[in-house]
């Protein structure tokens, strides 16, 4: 924890930024939402969380890179370095847009390839998780009111509760009767969506989350969280890291199940 101590208070003070900032834009009636060139939406408030946050980490830690989903990669001012700050401003946009408050802030520090650090903050629900390599995982509305959190211990898929993206996505990926068969398996499914599944899963709240297709500022975060829980977070393919760009999610007991099924 010593190690990772100051990152993780740095990411503890990007988030309070951040949920300022969004908490002033949610449900405003003059919000601006425009169509990326992947036509997904970005409001006034993804933008303009992300450059604070860079310009914070531009100040503060200026040996680090930062990559964020609106304004891509930079290299920090000190030169390459094998440390990244990842940004996801607002996971959830959608939600966002619409007045829904399942959305968050995704802040990450990794070193390398690896994830180190990984904080979600979600302030229209009163939550944030955090977690850093070798430190354990913790919810809570803030430091001073935190608590360990830990998956779950369920052991067969037909005591699971199991949550998804859109069966869309799946279809598109070719893996929706894949995806069928797990639903018709489990104890139950719900798509929860976004960030906001897997932290489910670190809470031991559901059992298994999974993605077809995700990039590294959806990923980032959510991985030492889940895994410093005592999770386990792979790609499609079992692969652990962010790199296969999705994920499978669990408690771990169900995961080669898991990973079975969708291959």
């Amino acid at each position: 924890m010593a190690r990772y101590a100051d990152d993780l208070s740095l990411a503890h003070l990007l988030a309070d930024t951040a949920d300022s900032m969004s908490m002033a834009r949610f449900r405003a009636l003059d919000l601006r939402v425009e169509a990326k060139p992947d036509l997904t939406p970005v409001s006034d408030a993804d933008t303009a969380v992300e450059k604070a946050l860079r310009a914070t980490l531009a100040r503060t830690r200026p040996r680090d890179g930062v990559l964020g989903e609106e304004f891509g990669a930079s290299v920090a001012a000190a030169g390459p370095g094998n440390r990244q700050w990842v940004i996801d401003p607002i996971d959830g946009t959608k939600n966002f847009i619409r007045g829904v408050p399942v959305w968050a802030t995704l802040i990450a520090l990794m070193e390398g390839d690896q994830p180190v650090v990984g904080l979600v903050s979600a302030p229209a629900l009163g939550r944030r998780w955090w977690a850093a390599i070798g430190h354990g995982a913790y919810a809570g509305r803030h430091t001073a009111a935190a608590t360990a959190i830990q998956v779950s211990g369920v052991r067969r898929l037909a005591d699971a509760s199991f949550c998804y993206s859109s069966l869309t996505s799946w279809e598109e990926s070719g893996r929706l009767p894949a995806m069928l068969d797990i639903m018709r398996s489990v104890w139950r499914s719900r798509a929860y969506g976004d960030f906001y599944g897997y932290m489910l899963v670190a809470e031991g709240a559901v059992d298994a989350m999974v993605e077809p297709e995700l990039s590294l500022w959806d990923l980032a975060a959510l991985i030492p969280i889940v895994t410093e829980a005592g999770g386990t977070f792979t790609d499609l393919t079992g692969r652990a890291g962010p790199a296969g760009g999705s994920a499978v999610a669990s408690n771990g007991k169900l995961h080669s199940d898991l990973l079975h099924r969708l291959s």
